[in-house]
């Protein structure tokens, strides 16, 4: 069993028994109630076994909270899905992660995508994804399995061509300079960019520094068809499926959209980004 997995159902079992505890029962009355055994209330609050959808109703019902249900079938959804260790995910190299990204770009219509401080992954140049990869997994002290993995990512950029999908990537501008890779690799990549820019499928725009924001500039995310949202942490991907959740990152979404510019205007803040990484 997973130790996101693990975590998260002790976590529900701890709040199984404080709504029980604030109710003034102990576990005994609670099974009574329930028509359960007192050992199944038992597993349930230490994490011993995953509750089912009624279980939790039930619960909540019998505890004399029924409106703490929904919290609680919330943590439930959220058990499998919610957090991904990238330690875990990683264990093997980067390979199989870059694989299960085709998959998913595959069974998407509409993505929209925010990075704040790297290149997306969708856009990336062989030579880019190369230097990133290895500072991972250097990092993660994973697998090294680089040529794999950045076959894979570039497998990923495939769905760019292909028909019903549509991509709106904004990115922060300060990644256009972030050198995580020699100089001319970085040129490499600024000109692909240029290259993305008008294509049918890919609306890519950047926000400038400097610009006025409605809100910081935030951390990356990616919202999937508006029904779940990806964010990349340094430890930890996660995966947000609750409607309160997609719908705060499509207005953080609205409101960064809002300063970004493309077209021409993107293509003239790329260019200065070139012409700067040439430079010196």
């Amino acid at each position: 069993m997973s130790t996101d997995f693990q975590a998260g159902r002790v976590a529900l079992g701890a709040r199984l028994r404080e709504l029980r505890t604030e109710a003034g029962l102990n576990g005994k009355d609670l099974a009574v109630r329930l028509g359960w055994q007192q050992s199944k209330v038992s597993r349930l609050e230490h994490g011993k076994q995953t509750a089912t959808a009624e279980d939790l109703k039930a619960w909540a019902r019998e505890a004399d909270a029924p409106d703490e249900a929904s919290d609680l079938l919330a943590r439930l959804n959220g058990l499998e899905s919610q957090q991904r260790s990238w330690r875990r995910q990683l264990a093997s190299g980067h390979r199989g992660v870059q694989e299960r990204y085709v998959v998913e770009y595959r069974s998407t219509a509409l993505i929209r995508g925010y990075e704040a401080t790297v290149v997306p992954g969708l856009f990336q140049t062989p030579g880019y994804a190369r230097h990133l990869l290895m500072h991972n997994s250097e990092l993660m002290q994973s697998p090294r399995d680089t040529d794999a993995a950045v076959r894979g990512r570039m497998q990923r950029q495939e769905v760019l061509y292909q028909p019903g999908r549509t991509f709106h990537v904004m990115v922060w501008e300060g990644a256009l300079h972030a050198l995580i890779c020699p100089r001319e690799v970085m040129a490499g990549q600024l000109d692909r960019l240029v290259s993305l820019i008008g294509l049918d499928r890919v609306h890519l725009s950047v926000i400038p520094l400097g610009a006025p924001l409605a809100l910081s500039p935030k951390h990356g995310f990616w919202i999937f068809d508006d029904s779940r949202v990806v964010v990349e942490t340094v430890n930890t991907e996660l995966h947000l499926e609750s409607d309160e959740d997609v719908a705060l990152y499509r207005r953080v979404w609205d409101r960064l959209n809002g300063s970004a510019v493309s077209g021409a205007q993107a293509h003239r803040l790329i260019a200065r980004a070139r012409a700067a990484v040439t430079s010196t």
